[in-house]
């Protein structure tokens, strides 16, 4: 007899690291993905400059991690793999529900910032594109919208966020004709992305951070 597939659901700890105070006094709260192999706790310290007494960063660490390199070292983490990848969607999806119900719960007069950078930018899509709840803006850095996702769905979603693509101008990963590519599948969707690019590689970049912390202040 052929064995079967089954799936059972289990609680588990999920990891996120935090820079500046969740209160009633918290006026913008960012949700920030890191990329693939990464971990939050290092991830979020790109963004502790962003932090003040109105502004809190929370830094998901995604579910799966393993070894870089080999069995044993440094040890990266993901947000998912094509292995049972719609089980694997679903699980990050409820996960972020609750980090932000959570942080809303402690902060209810916050208004929503997402960054996804890399592999985070995939997951920042799918996550909002359930979404019943508006936010602020969604930056894309390094990351694009997955393939696979209809893209009016996300255009219903981001309807009233300001959409942001950043990129390293030396980002090996983030080639100018798909970023063209991207921009006229969202444009369909009718998303008018701004653009902001850097000197720098696949990386994540002070002077922008900053840029885009003053300008949600606006």
């Amino acid at each position: 007899m052929a064995a079967l597939h089954r799936t059972i659901q289990v609680p588990r700890t999920a990891h996120l690291y935090q820079a500046g105070l969740l209160s009633t006094d918290t006026k913008h709260l960012w949700i920030v993905l890191h990329g693939y192999g990464q971990l939050a706790r290092y991830f979020v310290r790109h963004f502790e400059g962003m932090a003040d007494e109105q502004t809190a960063i929370l830094a998901p660490e995604g579910l799966s991690r393993f070894y870089l390199e080999g069995f044993s070292g440094r040890v990266g983490a993901t947000w998912m793999t094509k292995e049972e990848r719609l089980h694997e969607i679903s699980d990050y999806i409820s996960y972020l529900n609750l980090v932000r119900e959570t942080a809303l719960q402690e902060a209810p007069n916050a208004t929503l910032h997402v960054l996804g950078f890399s592999q985070g930018g995939a997951t920042a899509c799918r996550w909002l594109v359930q979404a019943q709840w508006p936010i602020a803006q969604l930056v894309l850095w390094a990351g694009v919208f997955p393939d696979d996702m209809e893209l009016a769905s996300m255009g219903q979603a981001l309807a009233h966020a300001r959409l942001t693509y950043v990129y390293g101008l030396q980002d090996s990963f983030v080639a100018e004709d798909k970023v063209q590519t991207q921009l006229a599948r969202v444009q369909v969707a009718g998303l008018h992305p701004e653009i902001i690019t850097f000197e720098g590689k696949h990386e994540l970049n002070k002077e922008v951070l900053f840029r885009l912390k003053q300008r949600s202040l606006s």
